[in-house]
């Protein structure tokens, strides 16, 4: 998930031909070998995934610090969510794949948002959207690291992390959307510990907090480390396309929410039955 290259994809017909937008983010392909993952970071004892039976005081600390405490595979409520998705096919790579179409991808990113509890921390489903939008323009497939792993799956997960952070099928999008969010929590929190010492208004916090929340899932731990909030013009070409496509997909998921909303009103009006894509709890 960190130091991906970026590149742009073609528009796609969205919302079963109801709602037609241009979704222009960008594809995620390769970390560099540097990249520290979460898997990584678990072997040296910085996120704990499996506790032992007695635990020395610096594992606990390590327990205590791994985001992913709070990621619950709820199978029952994934099932439910899963059968309320839609696809819809578009050509990546000279391949036909299929995307989620606009009332799903808002869905799952409203339902992990809520679960994650982003807003405790500054976020909302919109970020979530964004950094997907980042990662892989909503469109779940197989990627590959500079060293040859794979990244699978719409939130672009190795599969030793997906393993660390309980993922059972990291290319199953209702759970890689939801284990993505609570990660974005984590970032925040890393974000906003970064900002602290700067004197910003609220709307330069606001996109500052998501700039770290880039920075944070795209780069290794010595890269990210270098961010002082005020250097972001000197981050790799690669992280700037990151914030730039997360903060378009952002932009984006606000837009669709409201023009879904405006036609919602126009169906009821008009005494056409609409169906519910409100997630539950």
């Amino acid at each position: 998930m960190k130091e991906r290259v970026t590149s742009g994809v073609a528009s796609v017909v969205v919302l079963a031909g109801l709602v037609s937008v241009s979704l222009s983010g960008s594809m995620g392909s390769s970390p560099a070998p540097t990249s520290d993952t979460l898997a990584q970071r678990s072997q040296v004892g910085k996120v704990a995934v499996q506790a032992p039976a007695v635990q020395t005081p610096a594992v606990q600390v390590a327990a205590a610090s791994n985001p992913f405490k709070n990621l619950k595979i709820d199978t029952s409520y994934y099932d439910q969510l899963r059968s309320k998705l839609n696809w819809l096919p578009v050509r990546y790579a000279g391949s036909m794949l299929k995307t989620p179409d606009v009332p799903s991808r808002l869905l799952l990113a409203k339902s992990a948002a809520q679960r994650a509890g982003l807003s405790e921390v500054g976020l909302s489903y919109r970020d979530v959207y964004g950094i997907i939008n980042a990662e892989t323009s909503w469109i779940p497939r197989m990627g590959a690291s500079k060293d040859g792993t794979p990244n699978l799956g719409i939130a672009q997960f190795e599969p030793a992390t997906a393993k660390a952070v309980g993922l059972t099928d990291p290319t199953d999008p209702v759970q890689a959307v939801h284990a993505l969010a609570v990660h974005l929590k984590d970032a925040a929190k890393w974000s906003a510990k970064r900002l602290s010492g700067l004197k910003l208004s609220p709307e330069q916090y606001a996109l500052k907090l998501r700039e770290g929340v880039s920075i944070y899932y795209n780069l290794s731990s010595k890269g990210r480390a270098e961010w002082n909030g005020l250097n972001t013009k000197k981050l790799p070409i690669e992280t700037r396309r990151h914030i730039a496509n997360a903060r378009i997909g952002a932009h984006e998921a606000a837009e669709l929410e409201a023009q879904l909303a405006q036609l919602r009103g126009r169906m009821n009006s008009t005494g056409m039955m609409t169906a519910s894509f409100q997630a539950g709890n």
